[in-house]
């Protein structure tokens, strides 16, 4: 019994019975022009006749109407956010947006006027039939109402026989409700079928889905490449600054210089991560990021540890914005793995313009011992790899001769 009062009166039961109302609504127009239709072929009645042959006329033109109607671009969006509220079908199961296609279109036309017509019928039900049941269900607690046209139409005019109104009525509201139930469960039911996204909306969401995870996968690199080397070189400075104070002498040059360089570090990287922490919160991607490029090498280079030859050749001034901004992150983490693993030893950094190709090679002398490889392999090498690629490049790193190599190779020209 519990199991039929939830299928009934139950709280889903309730909102579909809603949404079947919602439709009633949104039918009338279409009605009220469909009596103006029907009423003068039905004998010169009123529109407002109670005529069921007026009723049901100005019903049966009303429903192409709104098929026709439906054909709006906004008809799906309307549609899908009232059946995602009240239909109790799981939201990913509806399509976004308006319907692509003549036969999205169908479809939605299809479901506006299956809302609209059920909607209609279970709506005048409602209207109508509660007050005739609960009078029914009245007659044997009074004589008007038994001696009335109700009475003798039902056979119920006798006080013995007037009690059988009783359950009649209840019957009569519990049809309703199960009506009402069975109607929801049809439209939620054929929701996803109607409602639900073409190949189209289903391509249109694959492609959102990818350009959100390819600014996702720019933004991690970014924090990756500003955060990790930043601290990769105040580690450093720190470390250099406190074994020289660890054997009392008293550089301190040395260690005011490895303080400024790591507030130079520090800042530079606050304002980074400031830049890419508030396209996070905008959820938005203006193309820049915040990021610096080969004009800001200088400060780069000096807050670094190790000691680094940096030598450029050609005109960076002129390079276009993605290529110096990428230029720039791929140097930054060949000074971070510098940073790491080269200790003191110098490293070497060569910057040259040829023509239409940026190249940049970093070399630094291996460790005495292998580095300790990190469980996932590191992320440095291949965001590097992918920066190069997106720009139509190619970037290498590995053991070569002795010494660690990064080379990367970015055009320039299509940049351009």
């Amino acid at each position: 019994m519990r199991r039929v009062g939830d299928a009934l009166f139950g709280q889903r039961a309730r909102r579909r019975w809603l949404h079947l109302i919602v439709g009633g609504a949104l039918f009338m127009p279409y009605w009220l022009v469909g009596t103006l239709v029907v009423a003068p072929f039905a004998d010169g009645r009123s529109m407002f006749s109670n005529s069921l042959v007026v009723q049901f006329g100005a019903y049966a033109v009303g429903l192409p109407l709104a098929a026709v109607t439906a054909l709006f671009p906004l008809t799906r969006p309307m549609s899908v956010a009232a059946a995602r509220a009240l239909c109790a079908v799981p939201g990913e199961r509806f399509a976004d947006g308006p319907a692509r296609g003549r036969a999205a279109q169908a479809r939605t036309a299809g479901w506006f006027t299956l809302h609209l017509g059920v909607g209609a019928l279970v709506s005048g039900a409602s209207l109508a039939l509660p007050p005739f049941a609960l009078a029914v269900a009245a007659l044997p607690f009074s004589a008007g109402l038994r001696a009335s046209e109700l009475g003798a139409f039902w056979g119920l005019d006798r006080p013995w026989l007037a009690w059988a109104g009783l359950p009649l009525g209840i019957l009569m509201l519990l049809g309703l409700a199960a009506t009402a139930a069975a109607a929801g469960a049809l439209l939620a039911g054929a929701a996803p079928r109607l409602l639900g996204p073409s190949p189209a909306d289903r391509l249109a969401a694959a492609e959102r889905r990818a350009a959100e995870l390819a600014v996702r996968n720019r933004l991690a690199r970014e924090l990756h490449d500003s955060v990790g080397h930043a601290l990769s070189a105040v580690t450093l400075q720190a470390g250099a600054a406190r074994r020289v104070l660890d054997t009392g002498a008293a550089d301190l040059d040395f260690v005011r210089e490895a303080l400024t360089a790591i507030e130079r570090t520090t800042r530079r990287t606050v304002g980074e991560l400031d830049a890419v922490l508030g396209l996070l919160r905008s959820g938005e991607d203006d193309g820049e990021l915040g990021a610096p490029g080969l004009d800001a090498l200088d400060a780069l280079v000096q807050g670094a540890g190790p000691r680094v030859a940096l030598t450029v050749r050609g005109d960076l001034a002129g390079l276009p914005g993605p290529v110096s901004r990428e230029a720039y992150r791929i140097v930054q983490e060949g000074l971070t793995n510098a940073v790491r693993y080269a200790r003191e030893e110098t490293v070497t950094a060569r910057i040259a313009l040829s023509g239409d190709e940026l190249e940049i090679t970093m070399e630094n002398p291996m460790p005495g011992t292998a580095p300790v490889a990190r469980p996932d392999g590191g992320r440095g090498l291949r965001g590097v790899a992918e920066r190069a690629r997106l720009l139509g490049g190619t970037a290498q790193a590995g053991p070569v001769d002795g010494v660690w190599r990064l080379a990367a190779r970015l055009p320039v020209g299509s940049a351009r």
